[in-house]
């Protein structure tokens, strides 16, 4: 079983701050370099430290860029130094633009411009690297919640956007960063109760925004991320930050009792009166009632609806819709509604970050106007991918380990149906002889 992550984002989240406590928890840094150098991106260097922070020690995760790809996302003076945001002095603006990307509103140009991508090209950059298939796919995730806020945002479709925020190398090696750590470090599930965020504004490449900057305000209503709205007068949580919380939370309540297993603490670049720390844990849960190793207990969540005026036709799409997206299980229950009508109630079991699609898609495909949402405890076994060898060749299956140490072997249906296609024989000839080997 992989292992449980809490993040206590009292002080926000951003890509560096994630990456940084993530190393402290002890990822291995040297899968994350060649990971990075692995990369096919030009103008950047890693540098892995220690600081200090409020008297704390910490870990420093920085991304050094050249000078055609530096930006201002550290310098406080930029960020909240407003008084100087319409300055025209033409001298001072290209000095000043020789760090930043072109703004209109300040009616300057840049000696040279800077590179923007949009999500497939960033999606290339994940491709082409030199990771494990898992990180690859939190990667992917993360860049995608990320430019799905942004043309929202912007008012745009996501084939359109073509932005700083995702196309910026130190965002591009961020992310992929995260992922690999987290995939390094084998975590599965997150906990996030709430993350804190400022006030005020800050400048960016559009211009003055309002904190929660929108693209950070886009995920956290897009994603139900709790949050704390504090009296910091500055930005807390980038969108890169926000999107990775978007894209790896699990859970937002804590185990009733649980140990603390590791602590790492990953240090943020800006300066506020609150220090810019990220505290990241890995837990266990206990308790006096707590069943034995190979139980894992979490919470998922059910949604129901009854259904009396879609067709058959109309269910089964809107069931393979649910499925893709992420839910756990769907199926009907033949029900009797009032005028004795025969309808459908379709349950959906999904996590707790699924729950807004998944109604989002009920919504749409079926002719429901009110969905029921029930949280559930559950308990469940032990378990691992695994491969029984046949003589026809191999069926991917589920071991499950028994609190007595007995072990089970369930085959996957699409692999044993794969290997009898394949073989021109029988289903059941094929899982008798799983059952055989097993």
């Amino acid at each position: 079983m992989g292992k449980t992550l809490y993040l206590e984002c009292y002080s926000g989240i951003s890509g560096d701050m994630t990456v940084a406590a993530l190393l402290d928890l002890g990822a291995d840094e040297k899968v994350l370099k060649a990971a990075l150098e692995s990369l096919p991106v030009k103008g950047f260097e890693i540098e892995i430290s220690r600081v200090k922070k409020a008297g704390l020690d910490a870990c420093d995760f920085l991304v050094k860029l050249d000078r055609n790809h530096e930006n201002r996302d550290h310098d406080m003076e930029y960020l909240h130094g407003h008084s100087h945001a319409h300055h025209h002095d033409k001298e001072k603006c290209m000095e000043e633009r020789q760090h930043v990307h072109e703004e209109i509103h300040e009616h300057c140009h840049d000696e040279h411009v800077h590179e923007h991508r949009g999500l497939p090209e960033v999606l290339e950059i994940i491709e082409n690297a030199k990771i494990s298939a898992r990180a690859r796919k939190t990667a992917i995730e993360i860049f995608r919640i990320l430019a799905l806020a942004e043309a929202k945002a912007h008012g745009v479709p996501i084939e359109q956007v073509h932005f700083h925020e995702v196309g910026a190398v130190d965002s591009i090696v961020d992310i992929v960063a995260a992922a690999v750590c987290l995939d390094n470090l084998d975590i599965t599930d997150v906990v996030v109760p709430f993350v804190c965020e400022g006030r005020g504004t800050v400048r960016c490449q559009h211009g003055i925004l309002p904190v929660p900057v929108p693209a950070v305000i886009n995920i956290m209503e897009a994603f139900e991320l709790p949050v704390r709205i504090t009296a910091v007068e500055g930005e807390l949580v980038t969108p890169t930050g926000a999107a990775i919380l978007a894209a790896v939370k699990t859970a937002s309540r804590l185990p009733e009792q649980f140990t603390i297993v590791q602590t790492g603490v990953g240090a943020g670049k800006r300066n506020y009166e609150r220090p810019s720390l990220l505290r990241a844990m890995l837990i266990e849960e206990k308790g006096e009632n707590r069943p034995e190793e190979s139980f894992k207990q979490d919470e998922i969540y059910k949604l129901e609806t009854n259904i009396d005026d879609c067709t058959g036709e109309l269910l089964g799409y809107t069931m393979d819709n649910l499925m893709s997206a992420g839910a756990r299980d769907v199926h009907f229950t033949p029900v009797y509604m009032k005028k004795n009508r025969p309808a459908y109630m379709l349950t959906v079991i999904c996590d707790e970050t699924h729950i807004k699609k998944m109604e989002q898609i009920i919504f749409e495909e079926t002719t429901t106007i009110g969905i029921r949402r029930m949280r559930m405890e559950r308990t469940v076994l032990e378990r691992e991918e695994t491969v029984i060898a046949l003589e026809r060749g191999e069926v991917k299956a589920k071991k499950c380990t028994l609190p007595d140490g007995q072990v089970r072997l369930y085959p996957e249906y699409e692999s044993v149906a794969e290997l009898a296609r394949k073989n021109d024989i029988p289903f059941q000839l094929v899982m008798e002889e799983v059952k055989r080997m097993s």
